[in-house]
């Protein structure tokens, strides 16, 4: 595998099959939240939307939609932000699966801020937040479905778009692989956990992206630990 990270994995990962599910991919998403404890996957989401922000003159009334949500753990971090800097934030999940959406509702049942919501991509309206973020989201689709994931984004948002995704490296691939089973024995965990990163980038990558999609101003950043960080102004040429 380590070979092969030269160029994106075209696998699919077993969360990406719809016709599965179950209290195994609840269990999996409980998991996933300890994993993005560990190497710290909501900074680079929250480095996104504050950036965002700052460039829209900081306004106090700030809705966010998470696409690919999960259990939307990472967005404890974004809340807490919020409060600190006094802002009115609406948060809405997102999730293709009920199993995440369930999951989210059981996460966040007393946060009032928090939308849970059922939905794929491609059917959000337009411009129904002010930022749409993607958090180890856009690496499930193959390189040349990415322009239409990131101009679907795009015309979700409002103001623009936060992406956080994976490096690809041999490095985490193999934190990864070795934390996935130090903490898992979900076939899920065990399977995708190594996945994702293969499935991940490089900065060469977002290059692309930024000329297939039309996206001229994209701005992306490395960001610990082995994440990127992707922000897309809305209306840029």
């Amino acid at each position: 595998m380590l070979k092969g990270l030269k160029q994106r994995a075209h696998e699919r990962e077993l969360m990406d099959d719809l016709s599965t599910g179950g209290p195994e991919l609840r269990e999996a998403l409980r998991h996933l939240r300890i994993l993005n404890r560990i190497f710290g996957a909501s900074g680079p989401t929250l480095y996104g939307v504050r950036r965002l922000w700052t460039e829209a003159n900081k306004p106090r009334h700030f809705s966010i939609l998470d696409i690919g949500a999960g259990s939307g753990d990472v967005n404890r971090q974004v809340l807490r932000w919020a409060d600190r800097n006094g802002i009115d934030l609406t948060l809405t999940l997102v999730d293709i699966t009920e199993e995440a959406c369930e999951e989210a509702r059981l996460l966040y049942r007393e946060e009032p801020r928090v939308e849970v919501r059922r939905c794929d991509l491609f059917g959000l309206p337009e411009g129904c937040a002010d930022v749409v973020a993607g958090t180890q989201f856009v690496h499930h689709f193959d390189t040349e479905e990415l322009p239409a994931v990131v101009n679907s984004m795009l015309k979700a948002s409002r103001i623009g778009v936060a992406i956080n995704d994976i490096h690809r490296h041999w490095i985490p691939w193999s934190a990864v692989w070795l934390t996935a089973r130090l903490v898992s024995g979900n076939r899920y965990i065990l399977n995708d956990g190594p996945l994702s990163v293969a499935k991940g980038f490089r900065s060469a990558d977002w290059k692309n992206l930024r000329k297939a999609s039309g996206a001229a101003k994209m701005f992306y950043a490395w960001r610990p630990l082995f994440r990127y960080a992707v922000v897309i102004r809305k209306g840029t040429p």
